[in-house]
């Protein structure tokens, strides 16, 4: 044997055993041909619809907690000036965290929950006892009772205390738009530690003003940064957790799964995909058909939640009830169409 012909024979080897160390496919015949299938067995689609739409609120700013007020008496300032501090328009009244104004001669008045016009005819009847003929006039001078959070690639952020309801589209224009980082598409709203099913993209890229709801106070908004994209791996896996993508927010199934590291039922992994908080997809593939060379790697994206069960899973309702303490733990990745189609009775 010639000197090329066994360095030839040695290179071959050597690659062969460098493949087979690192392959992740299963033994095939020699000389076996695969057909390329998908190794997707079950796909379904889930939208959830947006809020119901409500009446449109009073546009009679409502006082709380925090509002300053300034009441005169028949033109004549009449504010104590012991709960505030001076201003130009005089003394004023800070609503205490009771909800209580205090005022000469009456002490303490409840004004949170109250619009400035009822809270001028409460005062009017009780100042009859002290004056004839009252006429107070209430004006409030500073807003610090209804807050609106705008979090993200807005290019104002920060906390903002409205002085009248607002819609959705009217509290994300007070940002002042969006840096080029932003991601609308994961764009959402959160209202009492929960976001709500609304979509932002449809509403501010579409223009579907079914998605403009009315905005409450302690309200968020949110608009991500599409430069921190990862995927979630949980079940039957030794390292669960998030996973960076590659830089266009997609990476391999077959990336994220290592057979050495994988237990459970490859052939039911299930994939929850969120394309916007309203809109997703509920996957189920068979990585076995992958390990087996029947199909091309399943490409994750961006925010895809992975879950490898321990056995076959009956219904969704049954996988996600399982998955449950995991997506707990990652509180960001609950969609609302996750939270209101399997989980309201839970």
């Amino acid at each position: 044997m010639s000197h090329r012909t066994l360095l030839t024979l040695l290179v071959t080897l050597l690659a062969v055993a460098l493949l087979g160390g690192c392959s992740h496919y299963r033994d095939l015949p020699p000389g076996t041909v695969k057909a390329i299938t998908t190794a997707v067995v079950e796909r379904e689609e889930v939208k959830v619809p947006p809020p119901p739409v409500e009446p449109p609120p009073s546009m009679d700013y409502v006082i709380g907690v925090n509002d300053v007020l300034t009441v005169n008496m028949n033109g004549s300032d009449f504010s104590s000036g012991t709960n505030g501090s001076d201003t130009k328009s005089g003394s004023s009244s800070r609503v205490d965290g009771n909800g209580d104004i205090h005022l000469p001669y009456l002490d303490e008045v409840k004004a949170s929950g109250l619009t400035v016009s009822q809270l001028t005819r409460s005062l009017r009847e009780r100042l009859k006892k002290y004056f004839t003929n009252p006429w107070p006039t209430v004006e409030i001078i500073t807003y610090k009772s209804q807050p609106l959070n705008l979090l993200g690639e807005f290019k104002s952020t920060g906390t903002l205390y409205v002085d009248r309801p607002l819609t959705l589209l009217q509290g994300v224009a007070l940002g002042g738009g969006y840096t080029p980082t932003a991601n609308l598409k994961k764009a959402h709203l959160l209202r009492d530690n929960r976001m709500l099913p609304v979509d932002l993209y449809l509403l501010i890229a579409k223009g579907e003003m079914r998605q403009n709801i009315w905005l409450k106070p302690n309200d968020t908004i949110v608009v991500p940064d599409n430069r921190f994209q990862q995927v979630f791996l949980f079940g039957s896996v030794k390292n669960p957790g998030p996973i960076p993508t590659m830089p266009d927010g997609t990476i391999p199934l077959s990336r994220i799964l290592q057979p050495d590291f994988v237990g459970g039922n490859l052939n039911h992994i299930r994939i929850i995909r969120s394309l916007t908080p309203t809109t997703g997809e509920l996957i189920v593939v068979d990585y076995e058909k992958f390990l087996r060379g029947e199909s091309a790697s399943f490409i994750l994206q961006d925010g895809d939640i992975v879950y490898v069960p321990r056995s076959t899973l009956g219904t969704w309702n049954d996988a996600i009830s399982e998955i449950l303490p995991s997506l707990q733990a990652f509180g960001s990745v609950m969609q609302p169409f996750i939270t209101i189609k399997y989980l309201t009775k839970n």
